[in-house]
C-alpha cells in the first residue's frame, strides 16, 4: 500500500490567537487527515513571546508586583482558552493541568532570575519558549476533542537537535532527521498527529534553546524537510506572498508561484508572510513550501519551489520596503587607492555587532556608502569616527536617518535589458530622487534608497510601472 501523503501544517500566533480560533484550527487539521498524514506546528498565542520578554526584564530588574501580575494575566488568559476550545471535560481537565504545570515552571525560572539579578541567552531562552510549550498542548486538546489522536511535544522532544547559539540557534539536520524519524514516524503510521511546539528546539545535551524571532516557520519547514513531508504549509493571516503591501498598493495581488531565491530576497527586504531562515531547510532538501491564510485555507495561496516559473512577458514579481534603516556615507582623498578599507570598515562594524543591510562603492574608490538597521546608527557613527578620522583612513562620515530602502524583485529582471532603466525612470517621473543604488549579480532584485517621505509614492510607482496588479 502507498503511503499517505504527508504534509506539515504550521499555525502562526494570530490563527491560534483565542479559542475560536483555535477551534477552526483544529476543524482545519481534522479536515486535512482526512486524506494525509499530518504533523502540526503551533507557535505562542499572539503576543505572548513579548509579554515573556517583558516579564524576563521584569525578573531581572526585581519589579516582583508587576511580575506576578503579567503573570496572572498570563494564566487567566490561557486557562480561559483552554475552558472555551474544549468540550470534553476529561481532555479539558488534562490540558488545563498541564497548562499550570508549564506556568508554574514558568514561574520557577522567573524566581531564579529575580534571586540572581541577571538573565543569561540560555535562561532568556527557557523563559520565551513557554509560550510555545504552553500552546501546543491546547491546540493539541481542540483537536483531540474532534475525536482525533494527537500527541504534543516541544521541538527538543520532537528531535529538532540544535548548536547552543541561544537566542538563534542553528539545526544540526543529520541528528534531527534520525531522532525526528525515530520519535515521529512510528506516530504518523498510527495515524497519531504530532503537534509540535514552534520556535524551539533543544541541543545535544538537552538545553533548550529558541530559533530566533519568526522561529515557528523554521520549525515547520525544518520537519517537512528531515521528515520528507510532501506539502509544508505556513499558516498565517494573509493570501500569501504579495506583490506588495496592500496597505501602500490596494491593488496589489497575492503572488501564485516563486521560487526559493526569489522568495528569500522578498523575506530579507521585509516580506511578513514568512521567516527567511525558514527557507534554508526547503531548499537543501528541495521540498515544496507552501503560504496560506488561515482564515481561507481553500486560497491557492503562493506555492514557493526550486522552479523560477517566469511567465512569458514577466519582469519583476514584487516591490518590498524596508523603514526604519539609516544611511552612513565614508568618504575623503586618503581612500582612494589604499588597500583594506572596505574590509577596516566591515570589520569595525562587525566587531560592534552591527550588520550591513545593502552597501554600494565608487569605481573612484573615494566614497563607501552603506544601510544599517537606525537602531544601531549612532553606536556605527561613533566606532567608524574614532576609528577612522584623523588616521589617514578617511577624512568625512556623514549619517542620513530619514531615509528607506525600496527594492524590486523577480528572476524575470536577470538579462532583461533596460529594466534599471524603467526602474529610475518611473520614480524620476514621481520627483523622487535617488540617494543610492545596489544590485546582485544574481540579477534578482534592484535595492536603492530614497527619503522616507517619499518611499511609499517609489512602491507605488514601480508596482505601476511593472503592472504587478495584472496576473501575467
Amino acid at each position: 500500500m502507498s503511503r499517505r501523503r504527508r504534509i506539515v501544517l504550521k499555525f502562526g500566533g494570530t490563527s491560534i490567537g483565542n479559542a475560536e480560533r483555535i477551534k477552526d484550527v483544529a476543524k482545519s487539521v481534522a479536515e486535512a487527515a482526512k486524506e494525509n498524514q499530518v504533523i502540526v506546528v503551533a507557535s505562542a498565542m499572539n503576543g505572548i513571546t513579548d509579554t515573556l520578554i517583558r516579564m524576563s526584564d521584569l525578573a531581572k530588574s526585581c519589579h516582583l508586583d508587576k511580575l506576578r501580575s503579567e503573570l496572572e494575566k498570563l494564566r487567566e488568559r490561557h486557562l480561559q482558552v483552554v475552558e472555551d476550545s474544549i468540550s470534553n471535560p476529561k481532555i479539558r481537565s488534562e490540558v488545563r493541568k498541564t497548562v499550570e504545570e508549564r506556568i508554574n515552571a514558568l514561574e520557577k525560572v522567573l524566581e531564579g532570575i529575580s534571586i540572581l539579578g541577571e538573565m543569561t541567552p540560555r535562561s532568556k531562552d527557557r523563559v520565551i519558549s513557554f509560550g510555545e510549550q504552553i500552546s501546543a498542548p491546547i491546540v493539541s486538546g481542540a483537536i483531540t476533542d474532534l475525536g482525533l489522536k494527537t500527541k504534543h511535544f516541544t521541538g527538543g522532544e520532537a528531535g529538532i537537535v540544535t548548536d547552543d547559539e541561544f537566542g538563534e540557534a542553528n539545526p544540526l539536520m543529520n541528528i534531527t532527521k534520525m531522532k525526528t524519524g525515530k520519535t515521529l514516524e512510528p506516530l504518523l503510521n498510527e495515524g497519531v498527529i504530532p503537534v509540535v511546539s514552534g520556535f524551539i528546539a533543544a541541543t545535544q545535551t538537552g538545553e533548550i534553546t529558541t530559533l530566533g524571532r519568526g522561529g515557528s516557520d523554521y520549525t515547520g519547514t525544518i520537519l517537512g524537510a528531515a521528515l520528507s513531508a510532501d506539502d509544508i504549509w505556513i499558516c498565517t493571516d494573509v493570501n500569501g506572498m504579495m506583490t506588495a503591501d496592500p496597505k501602500i498598493v490596494p491593488d496589489a495581488r497575492t503572488i501564485p508561484r516563486l521560487s526559493y531565491a526569489e522568495a528569500l530576497e522578498m523575506t530579507v527586504f521585509g516580506a511578513k508572510a514568512l521567516h527567511a531562515r525558514s527557507l534554508e531547510p526547503v531548499m537543501e532538501y528541495n521540498r515544496p513550501l507552501w503560504v496560506k491564510n488561515t482564515f481561507d485555507l481553500k486560497h491557492p495561496g503562493t506555492l514557493i519551489t526550486r522552479d523560477q516559473n517566469v511567465a512569458d512577458g514577466e519582469v519583476a514579481k514584487s516591490v518590498a520596503l524596508i523603514r526604519d534603516v539609516a544611511m552612513i556615507n565614508i568618504g575623503g582623498a586618503s581612500m582612494v587607492g589604499k588597500p583594506g578599507i572596505a574590509a577596516r570598515i566591515f570589520q569595525i562594524l562587525g566587531q560592534n555587532s552591527i550588520n550591513i543591510l545593502m552597501i554600494s562603492q565608487s569605481v573612484s574608490e573615494a566614497n563607501i556608502s552603506m544601510v544599517l538597521r537606525r537602531s544601531h546608527l549612532e553606536k556605527a557613527v561613533s566606532a567608524l569616527e574614532i576609528s577612522l578620522l584623523g588616521k589617514g583612513f578617511a577624512n568625512q562620515v556623514n549619517a542620513e536617518d530619514d531615509v528607506a530602502v525600496v527594492a524590486i524583485v523577480g528572476a524575470g529582471m536577470k538579462g532583461a535589458p533596460g529594466v534599471a532603466a524603467r526602474v529610475f525612470k518611473a520614480v524620476a517621473d514621481r520627483g523622487i530622487n535617488v540617494r543610492m543604488i545596489a544590485q546582485g549579480s544574481s540579477e534578482l532584485n534592484i535595492s536603492f534608497v530614497v527619503k522616507e517621505e517619499e518611499c511609499e509614492e517609489a512602491v507605488r510607482a514601480l508596482h505601476k510601472e511593472f503592472k504587478l496588479n495584472q496576473a501575467p
